[in-house]
């Protein structure tokens, strides 16, 4: 690419940028090197190919967004330390019931609403063992039970995907998009920019109601693409009670935790807007290893420390593109192709974007692919003259559609680590999930969004 004459309208560093785009996006989809790798890539790709400062980089690399992530994935090994699956499991019991479909449908709202606060991975591993547990109570041999286990596994991963889009806390997607829209759109001295500062509240009115909708569609989806084999599970519930008696009462350190996370939750909602959210993660993080609920290393080896790093180097690749120009001249150009078919504003632009997005995230993490289109479906706003917020959550919302491939996003692979799933079963219900949930986003973005101030 580099050899190539440089397109029309384009500097040669923005046409750096692209080429180091185009070569992120192949290294995330094809992994011929860890994806941390590519981070590393990434920074020496600024340093010598766009003769930019070493110290410049560095600085690029860590930013509030950031500092969130990296929070959020300290907060989530103290909480799965814990070791609360089974009373969770029973508890969803007591509200629901013991029939398949109240069960289902409780574990993705279970899920979901954790999922929307402390992110999909934690949660999907947390809950993992909740559905294996009534999966195994209720037959031993996989064969007699795939239906049931795919009904009950599939609530867990997409009950986290559809959550994932509720809070910032929810996804690094999240946490990037309003990091984009600060560095493109907020103007300390232009008061009417501070429309672009998106913070915690803010962004739950958005999505919130969005996640909500969709939990009803997950479990009906679910039920009428998979039948499950036995309709109550009495029988594995019996057993589940007799084992929850076993471990006794919850213990001071089950509530301390209880209680630092809800004053984590709290400080989001409330103080985040002036000391930013990644702040509020990190001091929670701290909370969590002064009261000893979790040892540094836990943390060491339970964070995935290379996941920090890739989102910091997709980041600063983000702001070269802006910076260069390239995600602008990206932007008219794809807008130049969607003009023919009348798809260059409105629905049909917002189609078009979610439809884009859908693809890419199917293809690399939800995270990775928010950091790579960020730039460019914002620069694609600001020439169709749309709304660079209502764009931002159409790219961060749909990030989350990644439900046809196993490594489409983590919880998806960590319910099929369980041994429980065949590949096929997530290209049977997964296209389903897409055409539903994208239906219920454009329907969202036309009637509510505007209601909130879009």
């Amino acid at each position: 690419m580099l050899n190539l004459p440089v397109p029309e309208g384009l500097s040669y560093k923005g046409w750096v940028v692209l080429t180091m785009t185009v070569s992120a996006t192949i290294l995330f989809v094809t992994e011929p090197v860890p994806l941390p790798t590519v981070a590393l890539m990434i920074v020496l790709g600024q340093i010598l190919l766009l003769k930019i400062d070493s110290n410049t980089v560095a600085r690029s690399l860590m930013n509030d967004s950031v500092l969130f992530i990296m929070g959020s994935l300290m907060l989530a090994v103290g909480i799965v330390k814990q070791k609360l699956h089974k009373r969770i499991a029973l508890l969803i019991i007591k509200f629901t019931g013991t029939k398949t479909v109240r069960v289902a449908f409780g574990i993705s709202v279970v899920s979901g609403i954790l999922a929307s606060f402390i992110g999909e991975h934690t949660v999907a591993a947390m809950m993992l063992p909740v559905g294996v547990t009534l999966i195994r109570l209720t037959s031993e041999d996989p064969k007699d039970v795939h239906n049931l286990a795919a009904v009950l596994l599939f609530s867990i991963a997409y009950g986290c995907s559809v959550a994932g889009i509720g809070t910032p806390s929810g996804g690094a997607r999240n946490a990037i998009m309003i990091g984009y829209w600060k560095d493109f759109f907020y103007h300390p001295s232009d008061p009417e920019s501070a429309v672009y500062l998106v913070d915690y509240l803010r962004w739950m009115a958005y999505a919130y109601p969005l996640f909500l909708i969709q939990l009803p569609f997950v479990t009906a989806m679910l039920m009428f693409t998979f039948k499950p084999e036995v309709d109550d599970l009495a029988p594995a519930v019996e057993k589940l009670r007799g084992q929850v008696a076993e471990q006794g009462p919850l213990k001071s350190s089950d509530f301390v935790s209880i209680g630092l996370f809800s004053m984590v939750l709290i400080s989001w909602m409330t103080i985040s807007g002036s000391l930013g959210m990644g702040t509020v993660a990190i001091m929670g993080a701290v909370f969590f290893l002064a009261a000893g609920l979790v040892l540094w290393d836990d943390l060491n080896s339970g964070v995935n420390w290379g996941v920090v790093l890739l989102y910091g180097a997709a980041i600063s690749l983000g702001v070269q593109m802006k910076d260069t120009g390239a995600a602008e001249w990206v932007a008219v150009s794809f807008l130049s192709l969607l003009t023919p078919i009348g798809a260059d504003q409105g629905i049909g632009l917002w189609a078009a974007v979610s439809v884009l997005t859908t693809g890419v995230t199917n293809t690399m993490s939800n995270g990775a692919a928010v950091a790579v289109l960020g730039p460019i479906v914002l620069k694609m706003a600001t020439a169709a003259n749309e709304s660079p917020i209502v764009i931002g959550f159409i790219t961060a919302v749909s990030s989350a559609f990644a439900y046809l491939t196993v490594v489409g996003t983590p919880a998806c692979t960590i319910v099929y680590a369980s041994g429980y799933l065949k590949t096929s079963d997530f290209l049977k219900v997964g296209w389903k999930m897409i055409l539903i949930s994208t239906m219920l986003m454009i329907a969202c973005a036309y009637l509510y969004w505007p209601m909130v101030g879009a």
